[in-house]
């Protein structure tokens, strides 16, 4: 039994979310790294390769708000096992298509927006486990290890891929990509559960810890007694939309997505292309904006906690974004104009590191601020940020055309610093309250940590 109590399910849960994350963004840029021989085979250019992307984008922006709304009322571990499955049909039917058929362009425009409605639960479904599993004083190091998965996911496979495109052509990075898929899904539904009550492995002591802080919640030493479940959940849509910083993050979301699909999207064909590098060297050169996301999501999400604890629920989230932010101008401007191909790699990839700084901010925040409701409110600013994906994935490689490669990082910069603005009218440490809310049995101390007067 106290081997039992030792086990932490709801980080093995975290764990794999992270790894569920890396394998979304594995399959969202593996087009990127068969770019060139896609390109080659069906007679494309970049700016048609960028309205691919872009189609994923518009459909993994449309079903943002549907797919939040799912989460809530069904759960998490449902909604998204069934999205690892559905996007693996779609990784699928991408290698299925041949190039010689009749409209083949729009059908794999087709594909790869199915591909985006489908990773449309992903993040949604997160912060819905977030909300329901972790504690306050944990959410912005697990929201940094399972944002970490976007980096590794995107960094790691590239020379993966680039070897099964060299030996096997790129179909085959497809047919990879779609059966890790639905392995995870397979685990993901043996492993989890929509609350923590329901699991059949966590102990009573993991249970306190987790409603130690969520209003309604009886706890004593020998038991935890959740809220009855109500079955149809009712979305406070008026208190979401009311909410003035809302406006605030979707638009700084807007800019940091405009700014991550610059590496996603178009870093390798950047580096080939533009400062020279060959196939292989371009491959190893794109992991080290990904490596940089991964080791900086994780440092950003453990500082917000560590902010938080200190300092408070605004300093965690938001002055640490602001800073995130201004930092991540800085290095775009600079790694664009310098003229040593290896130093703008670097510099260019400890850009995209601290963007991912700020990572956790965004989704801890939407976690303080609505609560068991994070689910749709973080899926309008994830829908935000998808928007902006899919213009930058279509209008970087116009303005490089026109403009220079410079001046598209410039527009990047730019946003950066309208993201640090917004940040500064966020106010993550008053939480929203529904049209009808519940007598709150907690309270918010001076530094915006939640006190329970059962355990004060």
């Amino acid at each position: 039994m106290a081997r039992k109590h030792a086990i932490r399910i709801r980080y093995i849960l975290s764990f794999w979310l992270f790894v569920i994350s890396g394998i979304a963004f594995l399959d969202r840029t593996n087009i990127s790294i068969a770019g060139l021989a896609i390109i080659k085979e069906f007679g494309l250019n970049n700016q048609r390769l960028g309205w691919l992307s872009s189609a994923f984008l518009i459909g993994y922006a449309v079903c943002q708000v549907p797919a939040g709304w799912l989460a809530a009322q069904f759960g998490p571990r449902r909604v998204l096992s069934l999205g690892v499955l559905w996007w693996g049909i779609a990784t699928a039917f991408t290698a299925l298509i041949p190039s010689t058929i009749p409209h083949a362009i729009a059908i794999l425009f087709l594909v790869r927006f199915a591909l985006g409605a489908g990773e449309s639960i992903v993040y949604p479904a997160a912060s819905q486990f977030v909300a329901r599993w972790i504690p306050l004083q944990e959410r912005g190091i697990i929201n940094g290890l399972i944002f970490a998965g976007v980096g590794a996911g995107s960094g790691l496979t590239p020379p993966l891929l680039n070897w099964l495109i060299t030996h096997h052509g790129w179909r085959s990075a497809f047919w990879v990509s779609a059966a890790v898929g639905f392995a995870a899904a397979a685990v993901l539904w043996s492993i989890s559960s929509d609350r923590p009550e329901d699991h059949s492995m966590i102990s009573a002591e993991e249970l306190r810890e987790i409603h130690r802080d969520i209003p309604g919640v009886a706890l004593d030493e020998e038991q935890v007694i959740p809220p009855a479940s109500t079955g149809k959940v009712q979305i406070p849509w008026k208190a979401i939309f009311c909410r003035r910083d809302l406006p605030a993050l979707m638009v700084a979301y807007f800019g940091f997505v405009y700014i991550a699909w610059i590496y996603f999207s178009w870093f390798f064909i950047y580096m080939a292309q533009v400062r020279g590098f060959d196939l292989k060297s371009s491959a190893l050169y794109t992991m080290l904006p990904f490596l940089s996301m991964t080791l900086c999501c994780l440092t950003g999400g453990a500082a917000s906690d560590w902010l938080t604890k200190r300092y408070g629920v605004r300093v965690g989230r938001c002055t640490l974004a602001v800073g995130a932010s201004l930092l991540t101008a800085l290095f775009l401007i600079v790694g664009s104009q310098t003229h040593s191909p290896q130093w703008a790699g670097i510099i260019l990839s400890a850009g995209a590191g601290a963007l991912y700084i700020s990572q956790s901010s965004y989704w801890s925040a939407s976690i303080d601020i609505a609560g068991a409701n994070s689910g749709v409110f973080s899926s309008l600013i994830n829908m935000a940020g998808q928007i902006g994906g899919a213009v930058t994935a279509s209008l970087t490689p116009v303005i490089a055309q026109r403009f220079g490669w410079t001046m598209s990082f410039a527009a990047a910069a730019a946003l950066a610093i309208i993201a640090a603005a917004c940040w500064m009218t966020v106010r993550p440490e008053i939480p929203m309250t529904a049209e009808k809310p519940t007598p709150a049995k907690h309270q918010f101390n001076s530094e915006g940590l939640t006190k329970n007067p059962r355990t004060a």
